[in-house]
């Protein structure tokens, strides 16, 4: 299992962002972390794949563990040898390489399987097959992504931190995304999916959290947050009847959250 346990992060040695964050990400599992922009989310993440120090923030107080034991003191380098990687928000390819270059140089800690992986990609992606000597930049940015995932999974993770893989893709796009992230968990990868898209991240998870301004304020299995009333309405733009809110209602909305009452 990997966990943070009672977890705050600062950043620049003033700025606390994480306070007192827990959260459980059993193996095998698909977990879903909600939040609006600037809660914490990608910072939790961070701290979970040893990158806080990249943005100047450090792990103050609380511990994250992998199987009981503590790695938030370890780099990133350290964290990755043991299975847990990133995709980062924005996807953060190598442009000016090819596809399958970048492919290959998220194998280099596992180079013995190189081949064997670049064939799972190419079949999870059959795009990038296609375009594999195609310089990656001038890829869509769903192959982007696609890459992103991908260069990920050259090197056998057994946790995938995910974060925002949907983020200003067309719907096609979001369902393909979706779907491979089913498939890759089901091939033994447990995911620590970070999504705004609260549909369709609590569609494939079993279990969610809700962060809200560094605190995490629901904490309940995927199904019970589709149905929770707050959630509907605050992040599936639902009213209680399910049905979508206009531009207009919401702008004059001024019920709060139940947890910030």
């Amino acid at each position: 299992m990997l966990a943070a346990k009672n977890l705050e992060v600062v950043y620049d040695d003033v700025m606390l962002v994480l306070r007192g964050v827990s959260l459980e990400v059993p193996r095998g599992r698909i977990v879903a972390l909600l939040g609006a922009n600037g809660a914490g989310k990608s910072t939790l993440l961070r701290a979970m794949s040893g990158l806080l120090d990249v943005h100047d923030g450090e792990v103050r107080r609380g511990e994250i563990t992998l199987d009981g034991v503590p790695i938030h003191h370890l780099g990133a380098s350290r964290i990755a040898a043991r299975g847990v990687k990133q995709v980062m928000e924005g996807r953060r390819i190598f442009v000016d390489l090819t596809v399958e270059e970048n492919l290959r140089v998220g194998a280099h800690a596992r180079p013995r399987t190189v081949k064997v992986n670049l064939d799972r990609t190419y079949q999870l992606f059959p795009v990038l097959a296609d375009r594999r000597k195609k310089v990656a930049g001038y890829l869509s940015g769903g192959e982007q992504q696609m890459l992103a995932i991908g260069r990920a999974l050259m090197s056998d993770p057994e946790y995938l931190l995910l974060d925002e893989p949907s983020l200003g893709l067309a719907p096609l796009i979001v369902q393909q995304i979706r779907d491979v992230i089913v498939e890759i968990n089901a091939a033994g990868t447990t995911v620590l999916l970070v999504e705004q898209n609260a549909a369709m991240a609590l569609a494939i998870a079993e279990h969610g959290y809700v962060l809200e301004n560094g605190a995490m304020v629901m904490d309940k299995p995927a199904a019970d947050l589709l149905a929770d009333g707050d959630v509907r309405e605050f992040y599936l733009g639902l009213g209680a009847e399910g049905a979508a809110r206009s531009f207009r209602d919401v702008k004059h909305y001024r019920r709060r959250k139940r947890w910030l009452s």
